[in-house]
């Protein structure tokens, strides 16, 4: 009888693109997750009113010189169309680094099913941005709700979509360290602004944590595979951790 093949084990090069494509331990429950912060979290933006106006004016008294222009250019440079043009562009080199579609394909999928949704309950939800009127440095007005904000879910579902991709990497725990801090910058960009509310961005960050690992299994675990050019290669085995 011939043996059954080892389990593909990443190499340096294709661990380089693929470890976001490494199954979930426990898919119903990080869906079941995701699902659940959607819920909570909408509702609690039904309750938030201007609760945190204040912190709102005192971060955005801080929106002077050379501080004030970098937060307002971090704002700019992750508005959504510079935004999609970079995931454009990194799911290019990924393709390209791996020479598989599959974990461009999850990298991309991931960030998009997590952050457009986010778009959807901000409609729904309606909360207006803080004042201006009030504010010691007003941003111009922006036409649309504030509650989540879509910059910061980006930047943070970005992070985690980039830190899985690597997580069979050297390159890992940097991944992790500068994605924190990225993600504590555009905190602090989008609130000193003023253009949301502190706890807009808070809740962005755990709607992005929170509904990610759902999003992944679904897409990556369960659709990606049913999809033929985003299926296994032909031996049909996945890589796993060594």
């Amino acid at each position: 009888m011939t043996a059954a093949p080892e389990p593909l084990r990443p190499n340096r090069r294709t661990a380089d693109v693929n470890g976001i494509l490494i199954p979930s331990t426990h898919p119903l429950a990080s869906v079941a997750i995701a699902i659940a912060a959607v819920i909570v979290i909408t509702l609690v933006g039904f309750t938030l009113g201007t609760v945190d106006l204040g912190l709102a004016k005192a971060l955005n008294g801080l929106h002077t010189g050379a501080l004030g222009a970098f937060s307002s250019a971090v704002y700019h440079v992750i508005s959504p169309a510079p935004a999609i043009g970079i995931t454009v562009v990194v799911t290019a080199v990924i393709w390209w680094r791996g020479r598989d579609i599959r974990p461009a394909a999850a990298f991309a999928g991931t960030i998009a099913i997590t952050w457009l949704p986010s778009a959807v309950v901000k409609e729904i939800v309606h909360r207006a941005r803080p004042d201006v009127h009030v504010l010691p440095h007003p941003f111009p007005v922006q036409p649309d709700p504030g509650y989540p904000s879509g910059h910061t879910v980006y930047i943070t579902v970005f992070v985690i979509a980039l830190v899985w991709l690597l997580r069979d990497t050297r390159w890992h725990r940097l991944a992790r360290t500068l994605g924190v801090i990225v993600i504590v910058v555009v905190f602090f960009a989008v609130t000193i602004d003023a253009v949301h509310y502190p706890t807009d961005a808070l809740a962005s960050i755990l709607w992005a944590a929170a509904i990610a690992p759902g999003v992944r299994v679904v897409w990556v675990d369960w659709l990606m595979p049913k999809i033929p050019f985003l299926r296994p290669d032909a031996t049909g085995r996945r890589a796993v951790r060594s």
